[in-house]
């Protein structure tokens, strides 16, 4: 069963743990729900799976229907493995002796099944059920500031970084959890389905005020998106969907369904900036990515970015970053 222009499926298995963390599983999960009901060019097929055909959850509320652990999976496929909580809410009793069993059913599974070109994507202390199983050793990666410790010493060559929403490395993508998991996934999802459908998607889980994973600025792509103005997320939504595009102010406006003047104001207002500040911060945004990404020429990532010439692109680049693009090539060379 396929959506008309549907070009690909990505096969997400959801990993049970006992004791799973409801928030870990739920948060990012609920973002490939709404990825799927926005976009038709990735569909997001998820599957749950486990030890256990059912589980108590953090919150003490069962899950059940969930599959056995799979022998094989699909190339490309996404695997989620997200934390436990130390006790069930009403109890106080931690992990048993058959939880312990269950986690180590699924250490040894990760070790067995995940093969180059899977990502296994770790919410909270996912972390250390697959530092155990042997798969983030070497990689940078990070976890719930309450596990780190535990981390360090699961995955002794890993390099475990602290204060950091989600760390990416390779197909190795690991998170601090909780709601930071929605952080992670709405990044995987910008990866598959592209800026527009993420912000899209953190637009209804009311989430805009967000940073990427590995820098402690503001991600640019939310930047200015913590506020639920539905004029300017309309002229903002348009920006990302297509940054490179001739806007103005007036253009904008009519999407907008307002006057330029009062766009200009409401963008003031609610973002502390000016529409064409906005916009350049996005052009911006999209000239890093080719830059880091590719070794384009700096006029034609000017030029595919939006900008007038290379000139106009480092006199907006120079304003948001303090190093030129050239050193962040070299810092994306292999080597």
């Amino acid at each position: 069963m396929t959506q008309a222009g549907l070009s690909r499926t990505i096969a997400v298995y959801v990993v049970t743990p006992p004791r799973t963390l409801l928030l870990d599983l739920a948060g990012p999960i609920e973002v490939l729900r709404k990825a799927n009901l926005v976009q038709a060019t990735i569909r997001f097929e998820v599957s749950y799976v486990g030890p256990a055909p059912e589980v108590v959850s953090s919150i003490a509320l069962s899950m059940s229907g969930i599959a056995p652990l799979p022998e094989t999976m699909p190339d490309g496929a996404l695997v989620l493995v997200p934390g436990s909580a130390d006790t069930i809410m009403g109890e106080e009793t931690p992990a048993s002796a058959q939880d312990r069993a269950g986690e180590a059913q699924i250490v040894a599974w990760l070790a067995r099944v995940i093969r180059p070109g899977m990502k296994v994507v770790s919410i909270c202390s996912g972390a250390l059920l697959a530092a155990r199983a042997g798969l983030l050793e070497g990689c940078d990666c990070t976890t719930h500031h309450a596990c780190i410790d535990a981390l360090v010493k699961a995955a002794p060559t890993a390099r475990v970084l602290e204060n950091r929403l989600y760390v990416e490395d390779g197909d190795r993508l690991t998170s601090a959890g909780i709601t930071a998991g929605i952080d992670l996934m709405l990044h995987i999802v910008a990866q598959a389905a592209g800026h527009a459908c993420a912000l899209a998607v953190a637009r209804y889980l009311v989430v805009y005020l967000r940073r990427g994973g590995a820098d402690p600025q503001l991600s640019p792509w939310l930047e200015g998106r913590n506020h639920i103005h539905p004029a300017i997320h309309r002229a903002q939504d348009a920006v990302a969907a297509d940054p490179a595009r001739d806007w103005s102010v007036a253009s904008l406006a009519s999407l907008a369904a307002t006057s330029p003047r009062n766009l200009s104001r409401l963008f003031n207002e609610h973002t502390g900036m000016s529409v064409i500040d906005y916009l350049n911060r996005m052009r911006v945004a999209l000239a890093r990515e080719l830059v880091a990404g590719s070794r384009q020429s700096i006029e034609n990532v000017a030029e595919r970015a939006g900008f007038a010439s290379s000139r106009q692109l480092r006199r907006a680049w120079n304003r948001l970053h303090g190093a030129p693009p050239t050193r962040l090539r070299s810092k994306s060379s292999p080597g």
